[in-house]
């Protein structure tokens, strides 16, 4: 009987023994969980004024003007919105700085998760914030009509700030996409180099 020669076992080689101090400063992530428990519970919160306002615009539909009644509406996608970019921080922040989710193969899986990095949370926070400011800078044009009344919530000068700081959060969005972007192609060119 002739025996095959066995194939060499593939164990992986030890990892080096770990100091004490990378230990305590790689596991200082875990020091996030609590923050990203609160903005579970901040959530929760919007989760309650979404109800509130909800309630409130059904019970007073037929009493309201259309024009209130999509600022209420506005209001409600303002409270989505910043709903979203909560979820966005909550699973990209945790799963990009503290530990992976494992959820590969699970059904509700977010489609954006599988490639989120800080790169790309980055960019997707600076869009979410984008939208938040354009809805709420809809609910001040909407009520622009007023301005110089006494009904007018907003003034010509509060308008402006206002745009100037939609168009800041624009620029600041475009030159963090640039900056990625430059970055992106700049590992590329290493990695070809290299």
């Amino acid at each position: 009987m002739t025996s095959e020669p066995k194939a060499p076992s593939a164990r992986a080689a030890p990892l080096p023994p770990v100091g004490l101090l990378p230990k305590l400063i790689f596991g200082s992530r875990w020091l996030q969980l609590p923050l990203y428990v609160g903005l579970i519970v901040a959530q929760a919160v919007y989760v309650l004024l979404f109800l509130k306002e909800l309630w409130h615009l059904v019970l007073h539909s037929f009493d309201a003007s259309e024009q209130q009644i999509m600022l209420v509406v506005l209001g409600l996608i303002d409270v989505v919105m910043i709903s979203n970019l909560l979820i966005m921080v909550i699973v990209g922040g945790y799963e990009t700085f503290v530990s992976r989710l494992n959820l590969s193969g699970h059904p509700d899986e977010p489609e954006w998760l599988g490639h989120v990095n800080a790169s790309v949370l980055k960019i997707k926070l600076a869009m979410a914030i984008i939208g938040i400011s354009s809805i709420s800078l809809l609910r001040t044009f909407i009520e622009a009509g007023n301005l110089g009344t006494t009904r007018s919530n907003f003034t010509e000068s509060g308008v402006m700030w206002q745009v100037l700081i939609h168009m800041t959060f624009i620029v600041s969005a475009v030159g963090i996409a640039w900056v990625d972007r430059l970055s992106e192609s700049g590992h590329r060119k290493g990695a070809e180099h290299g």
